[in-house]
């Protein structure tokens, strides 16, 4: 006999650092923001949604997402405080499930097959979880749930800002097969271009 699929979330909070700062500083809300450190050499830590629109990115050289977004707020980074809301989600999620995998401040994996509480249905256990969150920190989580870690990882970000995303075992083939091969965790720019070179650009050529 076969095991049941394992009930995998990952929960993926939204522009972390940045709505940690527009939550703290009510000038800032709306507006494009990014936290960086100061400096010509400094790098984008986290945008904004509003500064997204304008092409701003993580990881961005600070220089050249001011060229894109003239009026873009910046904010030096308040990790203290970015830790103790990752602390209080950490906590939400425990309550849940003994098995949360941290991937860093923002994000982590639970195994919810055999949850502490919230029932057998891992959607709504990700639904409880976010509204738990957006309660106790005012900030927003997107979710995905899945039957592993890959797939609940690429579901999180199909509907982000706020958003959930459930991909049940007989909808994956259909959806992996239609994605840009971009769309995929560890597939960065330099893998996309030489895999377009070759003739594939899809899971499914």
């Amino acid at each position: 006999m076969h095991s049941p699929p394992r009930k995998i979330i990952h929960i993926d909070m939204d522009a972390f650092y940045a709505s940690v700062e527009a939550r703290d500083q009510p000038a800032l809300r709306g507006r494009p923001l990014a936290v960086a450190w100061g400096g010509r050499r400094s790098v984008v830590l986290t945008a904004s949604y509003e500064a997204r629109a304008f092409g701003v990115r993580s990881a961005m050289p600070l220089y050249r997402a001011l060229e894109r977004c003239p009026g873009l707020l910046v904010v030096a980074p308040r990790f203290d405080a970015y830790r103790d809301v990752s602390a209080q989600v950490r906590d939400i999620c425990a309550a849940y499930t003994p098995l949360v995998e941290p991937l860093s401040l923002d994000e982590a994996y639970l195994d919810v097959s055999a949850p502490l509480r919230g029932g057998p249905s891992a959607t709504r256990i990700a639904q409880a979880i976010r509204a738990e969150v957006r309660a106790r920190t005012g900030l927003s989580a997107g979710a995905g749930v899945s039957v592993n870690k890959f797939l609940a990882k690429l579901a999180s970000g199909m509907n982000k800002p706020d958003g959930l995303t459930v991909v049940l075992p007989g909808q994956v083939d259909g959806l992996l097969a239609g994605l840009p091969v971009g769309a995929f965790h560890g597939i960065g720019p330099a893998t996309v271009a030489r895999l377009a070179a070759m003739g594939i650009h899809t899971d499914s050529g």
